[in-house]
């Protein structure tokens, strides 16, 4: 038995539920790359409120890029299409941004602001992190890069 990590990574990304593994390797990334951009401007003194408005316009931005090239691999150059895509990524974004918006404060309000590596309201920012990616699936695979709906 030969051990082909080319064959076994290929399977991984895209086999029968290579979008999934994509989709939570960048949902992943991108919320390291939200939490460092949160710890930073809390670390430059921005209150937490604002540091959290601010983290997920960065997340916003980078996930639009990666779940279109990458994720759900749309190659589609036509403008009404992509117009559409941004549109319905950023409406969805909204959403799910309000959520996080509404329930981080919440949660942090509710005892859940223990700070992480000396960054305040850590916690409440990975709960509504983790909501935010389930929900931004489920937008993007059926709404904003299905095919089907053209």
């Amino acid at each position: 038995m030969t051990f082909d990590i080319r064959k076994i990574g290929d399977r991984l990304f895209n086999g029968e539920h290579g979008e999934l593994v994509r989709y939570i390797i960048v949902g992943l990334l991108n919320v390291l790359i939200t939490w460092v951009a949160y710890a930073v401007f809390v670390t430059v003194s921005i209150a937490p409120w604002i540091s959290n408005a601010l983290s997920w316009i960065v997340g916003v931005a980078v996930a639009f890029l990666m779940n279109k090239v990458y994720v759900f691999q749309s190659s589609s150059t036509d403008f009404k299409t992509v117009r559409k895509e941004v549109t319905s990524f950023f409406f969805g974004r909204i959403l799910t941004g309000a959520l996080a918006l509404v329930g981080f404060p919440l949660l942090y309000n509710a005892g859940l602001d223990f700070a992480f590596l000396g960054v305040d309201g850590f916690l409440a920012k990975v709960i509504t992190s983790g909501l935010e990616i389930a929900l931004n699936y489920v937008l993007s695979k059926y709404v904003v890069f299905n095919s089907d709906s053209e």
